[in-house]
Parts: C-alpha cells; sequence; structure tokens
C-alpha cells in the first residue's frame, strides 16, 4: 500500500530526529541519498559522473541546503558544479560554507553545456507559482532541454493538490525525504524517488493501492467455487439505437470475473452479438437475481431511463451509477442520500459539477470528499490522477501514468469492471481503486501492444487487455 503524508505529517515525524541527532545530520542524511540518485542519473545519461557538468538553482530554506549538500557531495565524486543562489543571504549558510569548500562555484547564470539541473529552490512549504526570477532560469532550463532533479517536489507545484498555477518546474526526476507526498501522486513528477531517512510515520488517509494490493484482492475462484458464488453483475446500459456502451460495458464485466453477467435493456439482441455467455433481457424486472447493479452508461435521460436509475436504486444491491445515470441523479439526489447499499458514482469533471453544483477545482482530493460525504456515496472522480473517496474514509488516488484511458466509452468498461468486482463482494472503495488500477494498466497494455494501430488505444483494447493487465499483477 502506498501512503501520502501532508508537509506537517513529515515535519511532526522530523522533529524527534532533529532534537536527537547533531546538527544538520538529518540534511546530510538526505542530501547523501539525494546525491546518489543525481549519481545514478548522470551515470544512465552520460556514462560517469566525473567531469559532469551540474547546476544547482537554490532557494532559501532546506531544500537549498539539500541542493547545495548534494553538489559538494557531487564535486567529492568529480562533478563540476555551480550554484545560482536566488536568495542571496538567506541561503542555508553550513550547506553554502560546505559547497564552496568543495569547489562548488556560486554562478549568476546557468553556466553553458550543463547536464543536469536540481531545482532546490522551494520545498514542502512553499505556495504559489515559481517567482519571476526563478521561473526565468527554469524557462532557459526547458528550452535547452536540460534534465531536472527536484528535491522533494517540483517547485511552483502545490505540495497538497498537485496544482500548477503559473510558472513551475518540469522535473525529469523528483526525489523525496521519508515519505510520499499528495503531489507525487497528483502531479506530473516525474519518476519519483523514496529515500528512507529514518521518519517513523502513521499511515495516513490518502492511499494507493500497488500491484500486491491490488492482487491480494482481485477475484479468483476457489475449488468450491460456481459460476453464482463469484458473483452476479446486472448491467443497465445502452440501448437499441446506441448499443455501444451496452457492448462495452458487459464485456468488461464479463472479463473482470469469473462469475456471471446479466443484462437488462433494449440492446440485449447486440449484447448477445458480442456475448453470448451473457444472460440477457429486456426489462431490469426480469433480469434474475444480481449481487450488484451497474446503471448508466449510454441509458439516455428519458423516462424509461429515470425508471431504471430508480429501479436500481431502490435495491438494496450495491450500485453503480455513471454517465446519463449521473445526470439523471443531479435531479433527484434524494435517491442516494440514505441508502443503507453501497453506492459508487464515476463522475468525470462535468458530471462532478452537475452534482455539486459546481467544479471539482484544484484540489480534487477535498472536492471528491465533500461530494462522498454530501451524498453517502463513494465517489470516483476520474481524471489522469482518479481519486476515490467514501465517506469518512480514506482516499484512494490512482495515477494513470500515461493518457491512453482518455478515449471514447473508456468510462463504460470501467464500470463494468467496478461493478463486477462489487458483485464479487469488494468493499465499495476497494472495488473501485482496484479497477481503477487494472483500467489503467489495461489502457497502457493496449496502447503497447504489437499488432494493427499499435501506438492507438480504443476501449474495445482497454477491453482487450484486462485479463492480461490482471495476470501481471
Amino acid at each position: 500500500m502506498l501512503h501520502y503524508y501532508s508537509a506537517e505529517a513529515i515535519r511532526a515525524a522530523e522533529a524527534p530526529l532533529l532534537a536527537s541527532l547533531p546538527t544538520g545530520a538529518l540534511m546530510r542524511r538526505a542530501a547523501f541519498g539525494l546525491a546518489t540518485v543525481i549519481g545514478r542519473e548522470l551515470v544512465a545519461r552520460t556514462g560517469g559522473v566525473a567531469g559532469r557538468r551540474v547546476c544547482a538553482v537554490v532557494g532559501s530554506g532546506d531544500n537549498g541546503g539539500d541542493a547545495l549538500w548534494a553538489g559538494t557531495f557531487l564535486r567529492r565524486r568529480g562533478a563540476s558544479v555551480s550554484a545560482i543562489l536566488l536568495a542571496g543571504d538567506r541561503t542555508h549558510p553550513r550547506a553554502l560554507a560546505a559547497f564552496r569548500r568543495a569547489g562548488g562555484r556560486v554562478v549568476e547564470t546557468l553556466p553553458p553545456d550543463l547536464d543536469l539541473v536540481i531545482d532546490g529552490v522551494v520545498g514542502i512549504g512553499g505556495s504559489g507559482p515559481l517567482r519571476p526570477p526563478a521561473a526565468a532560469v527554469f524557462g532557459a532550463v526547458d528550452e535547452a532541454g536540460i534534465p531536472v532533479v527536484a528535491v522533494d517536489v517540483p517547485s511552483g507545484i502545490d505540495v497538497h493538490t498537485g496544482a500548477a498555477e503559473g510558472p513551475h518546474v518540469r522535473a525529469t526526476v523528483t526525489v523525496t525525504f521519508g515519505g510520499l507526498k499528495p503531489v507525487h501522486a497528483l502531479a506530473d513528477c516525474g519518476r519519483v524517488d523514496l529515500i528512507d531517512i529514518g521518519l517513523d510515520l502513521e499511515p495516513g488517509d490518502l492511499r494507493g493501492f500497488d500491484a500486491a494490493e491490488v492482487a491480494a484482492r482481485w477475484p479468483r475462484p476457489g475449488p468450491a467455487d460456481d459460476k453464482y458464488t463469484q458473483g452476479v453483475a446486472g448491467i443497465l446500459a445502452g440501448s437499441a439505437t446506441y448499443p455501444g456502451a451496452a457492448v462495452l460495458c458487459v464485456g468488461a464485466a464479463v472479463a473482470t470475473t469469473s462469475g456471471m453477467v446479466r443484462y437488462a435493456g433494449s440492446a440485449a439482441a447486440h449484447v448477445l452479438s458480442s456475448w453470448p455467455e451473457v444472460i440477457a433481457t429486456e426489462r431490469p424486472e426480469t433480469a434474475g437475481r444480481v449481487q450488484a447493479w451497474v446503471v448508466g452508461p449510454g441509458l439516455g435521460t428519458d423516462d424509461t431511463a429515470a425508471e431504471t436509475l430508480e429501479f436500481a436504486l431502490r435495491t438494496d444491491l450495491p450500485v453503480l451509477v455513471d454517465a446519463d445515470g449521473l445526470t439523471l441523479l443531479a435531479a433527484r439526489p434524494e435517491l442516494v442520500r440514505g441508502r443503507s447499499a453501497p453506492t459508487v458514482l464515476t463522475p468525470h469533471a462535468g458530471e462532478f459539477a452537475r452534482l455539486a453544483s459546481g467544479p471539482p477545482g484544484a484540489d480534487r482530493v477535498a472536492a471528491a470528499r465533500r461530494l462522498a460525504e454530501d451524498l453517502g456515496a463513494t465517489v470516483l472522480l476520474k481524471g489522469h490522477v482518479t481519486v476515490i473517496a467514501e465517506p469518512g474514509g480514506p482516499v484512494y488516488l490512482n495515477p494513470a501514468g500515461e493518457s491512453w484511458s482518455a478515449t471514447a466509452g473508456s468510462g463504460d468498461v470501467l464500470s463494468g469492471m467496478i461493478g463486477a468486482l462489487l458483485a464479487s463482494g469488494l468493499p465499495a472503495v476497494e472495488a473501485a481503486a482496484a479497477a481503477a488500477f487494472v483500467h489503467s494498466r489495461a489502457a497502457n497494455l493496449s496502447a503497447a501492444d504489437p499488432g494493427p494501430h499499435s501506438t492507438q488505444t480504443s476501449a474495445s483494447r482497454i477491453l482487450q487487455h484486462i485479463r492480461t493487465a490482471v495476470a501481471r499483477l
């Protein structure tokens, strides 16, 4: 399990170490780890450290000190290291003195032919975009295409929300200390390397599944299981006019577990032509017994669709609501509030705005939490980083890594996956988080598939790679 910590939690964990260690020891410990990562990056890119040209861009405070100490350690390995001091006389004095003693040079502008730049401008206590002097330096860095290693967080990006509302550092690698911060999931920080500096951190309520966690939860049939005991997912989606959503949603449920899938709707003939193993009927009341419902993708917003949504939400079963179902629900939120059975809502930003009477804004974690509490439902807020919140519980983050899942029909696939996991008995927040993890993996696999159109992906191709993604957990 991945855990993400606030700046306050990190500082609280640092306090006993700072009190017990000699002055500056914790900073040097962190900086040595930083220098080690930078050294590996230089070796990978240029074949060595000695003779390579590195420049640290240094602000006030501990991040600037980390950058200067790292520069000192790199000088001892033979690198040519310079530093641009943005904070003048507020530069960390001990670190600057050590840097000068090691032969580091203080410069006013970026030297030519740099191999790497260290971003030590601001750390986890910073806020707002880069100030003009730093913005000018990193504008030149971007233009020259120089790789950047950021200290703790790329400067100019909010550590808690991942928002970048102006000039900011575009990091190739971010080296962080003690524990991951929300920004490392919510923003593009390049590759993130975590350095253990000995902090004692209690798990918080901001989390992320790793492959092992998903594998441990993913339903696998046991020797005594049959098609019923593994969970029966019911799909209420699509229409005879727009059957694609039904075909994708049902197919994803079929691919996710080895149980049974039932479909009810006017796209029954199309569903059966693609998935003959599915039990299909035209009306929800005649679908038979299921363990969870998925309602909404491609359903429309007419009276029949509204009745279908109401049918599902009045059961005592877990229900996932997506797409057109969310549009209908925005007009009748009382259908969800107070439900005793789990409800999962999967809005994109526009659907979220209709449900919450406003867009999620920069702090997507807080926004998802508020909506989950307001409606009493698990909320999966779609985006490059999926945010999954449940009332009074932890929030899960799932960075996609790539944007291959941002394609038409991809949400229908995700809905079918979550519905199948709900039917198998997984708790709502875990079903949503596990499905989001595998969905993004399947999207990336589909893009890398060396078949026709291998540089493209589609919802159908994502669906085809679900089982491969699960097998590779």
